[in-house]
Order: C-alpha cells, then structure tokens, then sequence
C-alpha cells in the first residue's frame, strides 16, 4: 500500500491497529504484508477477489516461503479484510500452514558457563546471565530498568512481557552481584542495559551479534540464539524436578502445553526413567 490511491487504506488499517494497541512491530509487519500483496495484485488491495488470496499463497510457496510467514501473512490479510474492510468470512478463505515440531537446542550448564565467560565485555556478560538466570526474553531483557532490579526481595520485575503481562523472576545472589558490578561501572540511570545513546537501551541486534562472538570465542558448535538461553533456562529447571507448572508461571507462557515442551529435551530427566522392560521377569522354566 504505497501509492497515493491506497495511502487512505494503509492510514485506516494502522488506526485499526492502534484501536486495539498492536504493538509496533506487528502494525509494521501487518503493513508490509498487505503492501506486498496489493503490489502482487498490481492494483488496490481493495479489489481483492477471493482467487487472488489463493494465487498470492501459491506465489509465497512457490518462493520458498516458511511455514511462520505463511502464518503471518494470513494473519496479516485476514485483519485487513475482516476489520479494515470489513469483509466478514473473506480472509477465511486463506490456507494456515502446519509448522515443524521442532524440538529447541540446548546447551548443557558447562557450556553455558564457558559461554558466559567468554562475553565480550561485562554489560554484555550481565545481561546475557539475565537471560540465563531469568529465562527473560532478548525483548525483555533490553527493557529493564535499574528500578526493576528489587534486591530486598531477590526478585526482577518484568514490566509488560508478551501477552502485556508483568511477572516477577527470581533473582539469584551471583546473578545480583555481577548486575552490582555492572552497575558500579557504568553508573547506569533508568535503562539497565543503555545503548550507544544513553537515553535508549540496548538493542535486541547489539546483544545477539554479542551472543555470537562469545559463543565463536567458547568454540561452540551448536546454533546458539538469545531464545537459547532461555531454553537452557528452563530445561536445566526441569533437570533439577523444578515443578513444570512454575518454570510456566517464571517463563510467562500463557499455556502449559507450550512449556511442557522442555520435557522432550530434558536429558537428565529422561535418562533417569527406567524403561519397563527393565523390570520383566523370565518366565520360569
């Protein structure tokens, strides 16, 4: 939606959004969609007719398109038809994609601890051990404040996670005593974590491309992500008999299917299960 005639659309759909707080992210990549659609029409998105959907699905598989942008996408154009157009039951015609069950890397606590160690720099060491030792996400880790740290309680408070949920984490004492390191440092004042201009705070971007030169340094050979360790985070939990129904309530999921998950890569957890075919008997003669 980028000509002078769809201006109108794209201004109506984002206030739609804003209506009902979409954050930034997702009224940008709700845009985006919808622009590459009317550009695959060739004309206002408007004048969609329901074969064209089904085209401009075809043309996203037949360029390779994953499953989650598929998904995305479909989300996308229903919003715009359903709310912005209000064309009830149309966008319903697109076509969901099952995504792969793809179990999460992990890594054991000795390569987390190698990891940790060879961070670039202190910031980056604390804030990588946040995601460790709070299972927070990279976009909540890049948006605490000084004042979220409540060392009296040992506790972190997550302001507005996904979902716009807050929830306390738990604060362990080494983790309390390398933020009090960092802290004496940089002298940091509302941001925990500032950028290269003070007034922001780091970005999501700055930390991974961190992640990466400590995990090259560590000799690591597996992919390794921010989201990894929060993986480790809550696998290394399950490992020690960490009631699943807590690390739910400390990873801020809304469902515990979405938890349970870690059992499947709980290594220690598995492995101390005996297979039944241990206790078999022979049959006596």
């Amino acid at each position: 939606m980028t000509s002078a005639t769809t201006t109108p659309l794209r201004q109506r759909m984002i206030e739609d959004m804003t209506i009902r707080q979409f954050g930034s992210k997702t009224q940008h990549d709700y845009v985006r969609v919808v622009a590459d659609f009317a550009r695959f029409l060739g004309r206002s998105p408007d004048q969609a007719e329901p074969e064209d959907l089904r085209r401009y699905q075809l043309r996203l598989a037949a360029d390779g398109a994953s499953p989650a942008k598929m998904n995305a996408a479909v989300s996308a154009l229903r919003f715009f038809f359903k709310v912005t157009l209000a064309r009830q039951g149309f966008g319903e015609r697109l076509a969901t994609v099952r995504k792969e069950d793809r179990l999460p890397e992990v890594l054991s606590p000795e390569e987390v601890a190698l990891l940790l160690h060879c961070a670039p720099s202190l910031k980056h060491k604390a804030a990588l051990s946040v995601a460790y030792g709070c299972g927070l996400r990279v976009s909540e880790i890049v948006h605490l404040k000084v004042a979220d740290i409540d060392s009296a309680r040992m506790l972190v408070r997550v302001e507005q996670g996904k979902g716009r949920k807050d929830r306390y984490v738990m604060l362990s004492p080494e983790l309390l005593e390398l933020l009090r390191a960092w802290w004496r440092m940089a002298r940091p004042k509302g941001w925990l974590f500032p950028g290269r201009d003070p007034g922001q705070p780091i970005t999501p971007r700055q930390l991974n491309r961190a992640l990466k030169v400590a995990a090259a340094s560590a000799g690591l050979d597996k992919p390794v992500s921010m989201h990894t360790l929060r993986h480790c985070f809550a696998t290394h939990l399950l490992e020690r008999k960490t009631d699943v129904r807590v690390i739910q309530a400390l990873l801020g999921h809304k469902k515990l299917d979405t938890t349970a998950r870690y059992t499947r890569v709980a290594i220690k957890t598995l492995g101390a299960v005996q297979s039944p075919l241990t206790h078999l008997r022979s049959p006596q003669p």
